[in-house]
């Protein structure tokens, strides 16, 4: 329903206490023929939520003289509220999700003495919190998350003695919160708080004090925690009733504190990760009711206790991950059924996987196992993972061949079994997988073909270099429009570049190097136009390179390309993240009692795959991860037989940051039309047939880092200019006609230049010689010169002429003297 809301309408409704019209579109209440002082005396509870009411609504809110409840979340309400509300009996008002600013709002609220919850979440309320706030003493529920809130907190919460749920999250308080201030908390079931910022600092150690309360829920996740000793918050051990506990990304120390579990026989949501914690993790002693267990990127050690499914059946999602675990995962494992997320990777696990993993834990949704030592076949012949949709299990040790089971798997999204040691033939099997989004079998030992049924319309990231696969380039590509990156690099494809490769129009990267392809460089590649990275090196390709190259972007359109898919139980989504697959499952956490409508955490499952790229940037193949793939472009065509002249277009690819046209038979002269390669890092041009001289207008390629001009026939003066000034005679070597100090080669016009690298050592001996030469008729000639001076002066001043000679007669007393002393010593 939308427009006004008739008020009117509900004039006779004499006993009514409760009226919500929520989630509609009323946009103002019409408030004809409504008597104030006579009618809806008993309502008690009004909620408004989710419509699109603005602050005109509030002056008539003071005739409904009983009204306790006042929900306004999710309106379009902006500015200040209205202080001169009359609402005195009211208890609990919630005002989130607004446009509600500064700090008059809020103390507004200060005349509300009956107020147990308030609700303020993610509206722009700024400036330090009022003191009066702390008059609200019968306040149980209070959600300031979100806001721009600054200043310290402490004085006002020191003062709500009364509170049940506190929620500070995603503001920018500053000072030091020191948990001691909530000793006589002793109601406080919930605390949130996390910032993000190092203005705010919470420390729990000093002074010293013991909690009166017992809490459900603590969220500190990066709060700078303790952040002088970065100890585990000591308080805890006398905690044993908490659900939730959220201490990641706060480099706390010291040992993995599995007390918590022992402790708490009630927790269910687990989240210590991005710590520095160390030692080895021990199981509780009783079997636990945990259903989310996230201890990744810590020090911790140790072998898991072969009980560790038993005594966690419940456990649904596990991250493990960037630990230093070692030994095997336990077969016991098989007993959490539940088991939806399993993420053991950048461990040093060893030895065979357990086939209860496979078989037992039939709703396991994502599987990550990769950075470990795992050995053995790398699948079961009775796989009975229906669910899953994440498999990877790249750089590991596992042999065995490609499971045909993987093609009754009908929700796999990702694959990736890459750098381990599987061999023969990928399996006709992986046809059925429809929904594939990653397939990444690189460097294995695969051999034959791909399989030509292959229908993946989805597959956007198509990884299979370092393998022994041969035949054509796969036809059956041109039935995966969505491809983003096409890596066939280091096999042994044939024949030419079809022209079909034009359809693959949302094509980035495309690696075909390393392999025996032939033909012309097809003009369909200029119809690639978002593609950032084109390596064709290493082939037999031959003809000339085609002018339209220009049309590729080449990262000149300046878009985020590498998106993410997003998975969730219901359905499947796109997000904006770069260069990442992201899997989430989640259902809300079991709420607490308040009448707000409170953003509890939820009970979240996530995971995400990074994809990795190779490209080849200054002489080698470097990998890119995520969003970084989207600020790399580059052309690598060296190593092949491509002749003619270098198409001056090229010059119009100002984003490019890498060209290699090395190793080929190019002649002509380097492009000027390169100096508009602002971006340029890495020009190899070397090992071809160019002549002529160096473009000085390149001076200007601020950014070049690597560059070679070697064995061409180039000439004339090297540059000595900006980036060219860092340059030595190794990128200039083979090219006699070149001269410049940095090469050791005058430019003088009588010197002829030499003729070979052999000849250009002989000239510098050569060279040597001479300036001796020179320098000793230049010594002798000074020699003489001084002499003959000498001579003359002493001729001419007859002072001078005796002066000289009482200083020889004294040299020689003194020698004769010291030569004697000398003698008679001896």
């Amino acid at each position: 329903m939308a427009g006004l809301f008739r008020i009117k309408e509900l004039v006779d409704l004499k006993n009514l206490e409760t009226l919500d019209i929520s989630e509609n579109q009323f946009n103002g209440i019409s408030m004809e023929g409504f008597d104030r002082s006579s009618s809806l005396k008993k309502l008690q509870v009004l909620d408004l939520s989710s419509n699109m009411f603005n602050n005109s609504i509030l002056p008539h809110m003071s005739g409904l003289v009983s009204l306790k409840t006042l929900i306004l979340r999710s309106n379009d309400m902006a500015g200040s509220f209205p202080s001169k509300v009359n609402l005195k009996t009211l208890e609990t008002l919630d005002i989130s999700y607004n446009q509600f600013n500064g700090t008059q709002s809020v103390e507004g609220l200060c005349g509300l003495k009956s107020l147990t919850e308030l609700g303020l979440r993610s509206n722009q309320f700024s400036g330090p919190l009022p003191q009066c706030l702390g008059n609200l003493t019968n306040l149980q529920v209070l959600d300031l998350s979100t806001n721009q809130f600054s200043g310290n907190i402490q004085s006002v919460v020191s003062k709500l003695t009364s509170l049940k749920y506190l929620f500070l999250s995603g503001n920018e308080f500053e000072g030091l919160f020191s948990f001691s201030t909530l000793a006589n908390h002793s109601k406080l079931e919930i605390f949130q708080l996390s910032s993000g910022s190092s203005r705010l600092k919470l420390e729990t150690e000093h002074p010293t004090w013991f909690p009166t309360f017992q809490l459900k829920l603590i969220d500190l996740p990066n709060c700078n925690l303790n952040l002088q000793t970065k100890t585990f918050p000591s308080f805890l051990l006398y905690q044993h009733d908490i659900r939730f506990i959220d201490l990641s990304h706060n480099k706390l120390v010291g040992t993995f504190p599995s007390w918590i579990l022992q402790n708490n026989s009630k927790l269910e949501i687990m989240n210590l990760m991005n710590n520095a914690f160390k030692g080895t993790f021990q199981l509780p002693n009783f079997k636990h009711g945990l259903r989310k267990f996230e201890i990744s990127s810590n020090n911790i050690t140790g072998q898991l206790a072969k009980e560790f499914g038993l005594v966690f059946p419940n456990l649904s999602y596990i991250n493990m991950s960037r630990n230093s675990f070692y030994g095997n995962i336990p077969s016991s494992i098989g007993e959490m059924q539940g088991l939806k997320l399993l993420d053991m990777s950048n461990n040093n696990f060893s030895r065979e996987l357990p086939g209860s993993l496979f078989v037992n834990c039939t709703n396991i949704v994502v599987l990550i196992l990769s950075n470990n030592n795992f050995q053995g076949n790398i699948f079961p012949n009775n796989m009975n993972l229906r669910s899953l949709m994440v498999l990877d299990m790249n750089n590991n040790n596992f042999t065995g061949m490609i499971s045909a089971e993987l093609g009754k798997i009908p929700m796999l999204q990702v694959l990736d079994i890459s750098n381990n040691k599987v061999s023969g033939t990928i399996p006709m099997q992986l046809c059925n997988l429809s929904n594939l989004d990653i397939l990444d079998l690189s460097q294995n030992i695969l051999f034959g073909s791909v399989p030509s049924c292959f229908n993946a319309s989805s597959l956007r990231f198509l990884f299979l270099q370092k393998n022994g696969l041969n035949g054509l380039i796969p036809p059956v590509l041109a039935r995966s429009p969505n491809l983003v990156a096409l890596d066939l690099r280091d096999n042994k494809f044939s024949g030419s570049i079809p022209s079909w490769i034009s359809q693959l129009s949302k094509l980035l990267v495309l690696s075909l190097g390393g392999n025996a392809l032939r033909g012309h460089i097809p003009n369909q590649l200029c119809q690639l136009r978002n593609v950032r990275i084109m390596d064709l090196s290493r082939n037999f390709f031959f003809g000339s390179i085609p002018s339209c190259f220009n049309n590729v972007s080449f990262g000149m359109m300046g878009e985020d390309n590498f998106e993410t898919g997003s998975i969730s139980e219901v359905e499947a989504t796109e997000s904006r993240h770069v260069g990442m697959q992201d899997f989430s499952f989640s259902r809300p956490y079991s709420p607490y009692n308040s009448t707000l409508e409170l953003d509890l955490p939820v009970l979240s499952w996530s995971s995400s795959k990074e994809v990795e790229v190779e490209i080849a940037m200054k002489y080698r193949y470097n990998s890119y991860k995520g969003y970084i793939i989207n600020l790399v472009a580059g052309i690598d065509l060296s190593c092949n037989e491509l002749t003619g002249s270098i198409p001056p277009e090229i010059g119009d690819l100002h984003e490019i940051q890498s060209l290699n046209l090395s190793h080929n038979y190019l002649t002509g002269s380097i492009p000027v039309s390169f100096a508009n390669l602002k971006s340029l890092e890495s020009l190899d041009l070397g090992n071809n047939n160019l002549s002529g001289e160096i473009p000085r207008q390149l001076v200007e390629l601020n950014f070049l880092g690597t560059f070679d001009v070697s064995y061409n026939n180039l000439s004339g003066r090297v540059l000595d200019k900006g980036q060219f000034g860092t340059f030595d005679e190794s990128s200039y070597r083979g090219n006699p006609g070149l001269c410049g100090p940095f090469i050791h080669r005058s430019c003088n016009a009588d010197e002829s230049p030499a003729t070979s690298p052999l000849i250009d050592v002989e000239e510098q001996d050569t060279e040597g010689g001479i300036d001796m030469v020179w320098f000793y008729w230049s010594f002798c000639a000074s020699y003489v010169t001084i002499l003959l001076v000498l001579v003359a002066i002493l001729c001419i001043n007859r002072h001078w002429r005796m002066l000289w000679f009482y200083f020889i007669d004294g040299c020689i007393y003194s020698i004769s003297v010291w030569l004697f002393e000398t003698e008679f010593y001896q």
